[in-house]
């Protein structure tokens, strides 16, 4: 196992002490001052790279609390992490493992090392397998049961293995083959499954079993009853024709019914989380096309590059994960709102809170001591303009300050009258409503009753930042996805915790297997748990006893 030097905790470093007394001289600023002592501040306080272009000049923020956090990073050693990473040194210490999904978008030529083996001629191997297997299902090649072709596919997954596909299957939907469904299957509530699949049919339908382990008790129940729906229409034999895994587990996958010839495998230096360029992206793949999966690939590619080669001072996630500590650290914010004005990213919040709060929240340090700050904040979102009739106003008005990142893109998919226009205006206009707010001033001048006038107010001061690119596309998608994952690691290494590993997953999942066979045994059976917990158990007892 690779050692890592983590050096002091964060609440110890001197650039720790530096920007607390910072904060204390610069907290009478608000961004109306920032701005207009400095007419230049937006011209020096953005970034460019990869096709985002980053605009942070509404953060709290003044040219010296960047160095200062700078500072910090290199205190860190960012840098030597960063390299690290690329290198496939062990940084998940608690489960012993590399962390090198940034080899699954790798191009051939590259080298990516685990325990000396490089790993790219296996990660292009399932790629390739991947690529063979979506034109036999897309050119209508692959036949089911009783010879029709799959114009179905059904991803069974939970987390990393549904959260990743299904936002990136409707951030590119405009890109998909719209001769085809595709659905999305991960809640253990019948009724995902049940919706799912009320208006296919079976002889054209293929279920992508999600499952490293291929054991995951809510993906294997969905798939148990996917498998059933299959049998119960075109017979046994017909689930061969009808199923696939992205697995590693070929005893588990044949015993299914699943021929190993048709599973993908990935490797366990690719979190969940992480996994969404990996055999996981399956289905994406079996949407868009070799082609536009290739440049989402690609994208993912260019920004890697951007994190590992660009200066801090210039470097999108970096700078974005340093604003994020900054925010959430230091000025005590506990929540982050991501506002993409594009309806395709609707699923981009959720994917993102898995990203960041499974990464990042976190209590101990790398060393398994208790930290005394706070770590992850809530990531939470929706598609603008819908929000802004809905949870703005708390933005605006309310006590808590909520950082925010708005996702714009400079040219649309579906040119329609003045449709953008209007959008994007309302993207600029929040930016710059949050950050400068309504004053008493300007509400005298506009004549409004003095009675209204607390009511009206807007206090501003609430820092954004703006994203853009030129147009939602794969490549797009690969590099906005990639610059959370770096600026989540960033984030990270200044707390000096595992971003890697996910241990608060498990505690819920063993006792609700022990809860399990007693909602169903026998009604007199004692009950082991609190009372609370005891007093549902009988409830539900009941409820099912009424049922029979």
């Amino acid at each position: 196992m690779t050692t890592i030097d983590t050096g002091l905790p964060l609440s110890r470093r001197q650039g720790w002490q530096k920007l607390l007394a910072h904060r204390t001289a610069i907290a009478p600023l608000d961004l109306s001052f920032l701005f207009g002592d400095d007419p230049f501040r937006a011209d020096h306080m953005n970034a460019s790279g990869a096709g985002l272009f980053f605009d942070y000049s509404k953060n709290r923020i003044t040219k010296g609390t960047l160095e200062l956090l700078l500072d910090l990073a290199r205190e860190c050693r960012l840098p030597d992490r960063i390299e690290q990473m690329f290198s496939g040194e062990k940084i998940n210490p608690t489960e012993n493992r590399a962390v090198l999904h940034v080899a699954l978008r790798s191009s051939r030529e590259d080298v990516f090392r685990v325990d000396g083996v490089n790993v790219v001629p296996d990660v292009h191997a399932v790629l390739d397998r991947m690529i063979r297997f979506s034109r036999r299902i897309r050119d209508g090649e692959w036949k089911g049961r009783t010879g029709s072709p799959i114009r179905n596919v059904v991803n069974v997954g939970i987390g990393g293995s549904d959260l990743g596909p299904v936002m990136a299957y409707e951030a590119l939907r405009h890109y998909s083959a719209r001769d085809m469904r595709f659905r999305f299957v991960s809640n253990i509530d019948p009724t995902d499954f049940h919706e799912a699949t009320r208006d296919l049919d079976p002889a054209e339908t293929l279920f992508i079993i999600s499952s490293k382990t291929f054991t995951t008790l809510e993906t294997m129940t969905n798939a148990r009853t996917a498998r059933e729906w299959i049998r119960h229409t075109l017979g046994e034999g017909a689930v061969g024709r009808h199923f696939v895994a992205v697995s590693t587990n070929t005893d588990e996958v044949r015993a299914f019914g699943i021929d190993p010839e048709n599973m993908f495998g990935f490797w366990d230096w690719v979190g969940g989380r992480y996994s969404m360029d990996s055999a996981i992206g399956l289905s994406t793949l079996l949407a868009v096309g070799e082609e536009h999966f290739q440049t989402l690939l690609e994208g993912f590619r260019e920004m890697d590059l951007h994190f590992r080669s660009t200066p801090l001072e210039r470097n999108l996630p970096v700078l974005h994960g340093l604003l994020c500590v900054w925010e959430g650290t230091f000025l005590g914010s506990a929540t982050r709102g991501v506002f993409p004005y594009d309806r395709y990213l609707k699923r981009l919040p959720a994917y993102l809170q898995q990203l960041t709060m499974e990464s990042n929240g976190k209590h101990v340090s790398l060393d398994g001591t208790r930290v005394d700050y706070d770590t992850g904040p809530v990531f939470w979102g929706e598609p603008g303009t819908n929000g802004q009739h809905s949870f703005y106003q708390l933005i605006h008005q309310g006590t808590r300050i909520i950082p925010s990142d708005l996702i714009g893109f400079l040219h649309p998919l579906h040119p329609t009258g003045n449709h953008h226009d209007i959008l994007i205006a309302n993207l600029f206009a929040q930016a710059e409503a949050l950050a400068f707010g309504r004053t008493e001033a300007d509400l005298r001048k506009q004549g409004v009753p003095p009675s209204l006038i607390p009511h009206r107010i807007c206090e501003g001061n609430r820092p954004t930042n703006v994203i853009l690119a030129e147009r939602l596309t794969p490549h797009t998608l690969g590099t906005l996805i990639a610059f959370y994952e770096h600026s989540v690691f960033t984030q990270g290494t200044l707390w000096n915790i595992d971003s890697f590993d996910q241990w608060g997953v498990e505690l819920g999942k063993i006792l609700a297997q022990k809860i399990l066979p007693e909602l169903t045994g026998d009604p007199a059976a004692p009950l082991t748990h609190d009372s609370s917990t005891n007093a549902l158990i009988q409830r539900y007892r009941n409820a099912r006893l009424s049922d029979r």
